[in-house]
């Protein structure tokens, strides 16, 4: 609990009705989509980088731990308060402030949710690729922070390769702009890009710029099917390697889809073994010649259906599938872990082939999905943590797959970042002098391990 006379230092910066301390309402920002909670002491919701700026002198000078958060969708444990302190809500601050296409760019406040930002992009014939599977909810403070992907971004990236700028308030309470509004820019150290899956532990991002590129003419959309995940995963090894880049590939095993199926009911397939969901982009002409290229290759490794999106309502409704996969895979359990380990594109047969091996050896009900044409897999696994054999062979399940992906050159996250979930398991993936170097940074930056401590670094 804060003292009395901190706690009126906040409200005299935020009011009374952005100032919340009571038991029920701090229960509501204890939590994310991962499973350990914590309570915070109060949380604030700014309005304005000059409010951010005041609150974070005032809790630095009371040695006050700060938690950024957004609308809560991560799934790591990144925006839980694990030390207390104060929880710094960025909701309100979800003004977009400029449009620009004809330079290429938009600013907007951390609180922005990223479909806003496409609906806002769109009459003017423009987007902004990263796509998370959470982006009717998920804000942009929070796709920067966790430096957010998505299916789309096979083709078009990650979240950093987006920002131009950022404003953030350091923990002295100093605001510093870094970037620019420009497409080119190489002037000095590229320090936004530091901040970019920083997940609130270097500073409070309060404005961010992101660039803009124009909406593809043509969209085609395949849904296809195969009798053999193996041949599900030749195709992905193939098709990517034969020089082809869709937009987005998705994998998606039968104990996936037959969830989806039984929650959704969209009439996919259930008989298949694995399914992909195959979507190129570009040019009418481009597009054409694609597709037939994906659909031979696709037969070549025995694919059994192969459905081309006709309209943009199938289109719709085989994407509606994909993105309510998480959603309806948690039905089968109390809980659900989603990991996103990652490997080279060529070890994906092998990773999945290994991901079912290791469910199986603990006998747990597992789905596999993935944006495959990158080499990330989301492994989804359903249980019972009041259950504690079960919980334990879940998590020795998942240090297993952390282990298969290291050995293969793959990678702890290529998404969902590393929060509380995978702190433990860096060393698989990151040597001793490579850690200390992130260490060197966050006490260079911030001092007094004010903003979000008890993180991976």
């Amino acid at each position: 609990m804060l003292n009395p006379a901190v706690s009126k230092e906040l409200v005299d910066i935020v009011g009374r009705d952005r100032f919340l301390d009571q038991l029920e309402e701090l229960t509501c920002y204890s939590y994310d989509s991962f499973l350990e909670e914590a309570i915070p002491d109060a949380v604030l919701f700014p309005v304005s980088t000059d409010e951010v700026s005041h609150i974070v002198q005032i809790a630095s000078r009371h040695g006050i731990p700060v938690t950024a958060r957004g609308a809560g969708t991560s799934v790591c444990g990144a925006p839980v308060p694990v030390q207390h302190g104060i929880v710094l809500c960025f909701t309100h601050m979800n003004r977009i402030l400029e449009v620009n296409t004809r330079d290429r760019y938009a600013i907007v406040q951390p609180g922005v949710i990223n479909g806003d930002l496409q609906k806002a992009l769109a009459p003017y014939g423009f987007f902004f690729p990263p796509d998370p599977g959470s982006m009717n909810m998920s804000t942009m403070g929070g796709n920067v922070a966790q430096n957010a992907g998505g299916p789309r971004c096979l083709k078009y990236g990650v979240t950093v390769d987006y920002v131009l700028g950022l404003e953030v308030v350091l923990a002295s309470g100093k605001v510093v702009r870094l970037g620019s509004r420009n497409i080119k820019d190489v002037t000095g150290y590229r320090l936004s890009a530091l901040f970019c899956g920083s997940e609130g532990t270097l500073g409070l991002i309060t404005e961010i710029i992101v660039k803009v590129v124009p909406a593809p003419v043509t969209t085609k959309t395949l849904m296809v099917t195969f009798k053999d995940l193996d041949d599900t995963a030749e195709s992905v090894a193939d098709i990517i390697g034969s020089g082809i880049l869709p937009a987005a590939m998705e994998l998606m095993d039968k104990m996936t889809v037959n969830a989806i199926e039984d929650a959704v009911h969209l009439g996919l397939p259930r008989e298949a073994d694995g399914s992909l969901l195959i979507e190129v982009d570009g040019s009418e002409e481009t597009c054409e010649r694609e597709i037939r290229q994906i659909i031979e290759k696709v037969k070549q490794h025995g694919a059994v259906t192969i459905e081309e999106a006709a309209t943009e309502e199938e289109k719709e409704r085989i994407w509606a599938a994909r993105r309510s996969s998480y959603g309806v895979f948690a039905k089968l359990a109390p809980d659900i872990v989603s990991e996103d380990v990652t490997v080279p594109v060529s070890k994906v047969p092998a990773m999945i082939r290994k991901i079912q091996e290791i469910c199986a050896h603990y006998n747990l009900t597992a789905g596999i999905l993935a944006h495959a044409g990158d080499g990330n897999m989301h492994p989804l696994i359903a249980g019972n943590r009041q259950d504690k054999d079960e919980w334990t062979r879940v998590w020795q399940a998942v240090h297993d797959m952390f282990a298969a992906a290291a050995e293969m050159g793959g990678t702890l996250s290529g998404e969902h970042g590393i929060g509380l979930a995978k702190s433990e398991f860096l060393p698989l993936v990151m040597d001793e002098d490579s850690r200390e170097f992130m260490q060197v940074i966050k006490k260079a930056v911030d001092p007094g391990n004010m903003f979000n401590p008890g993180k991976f670094v």
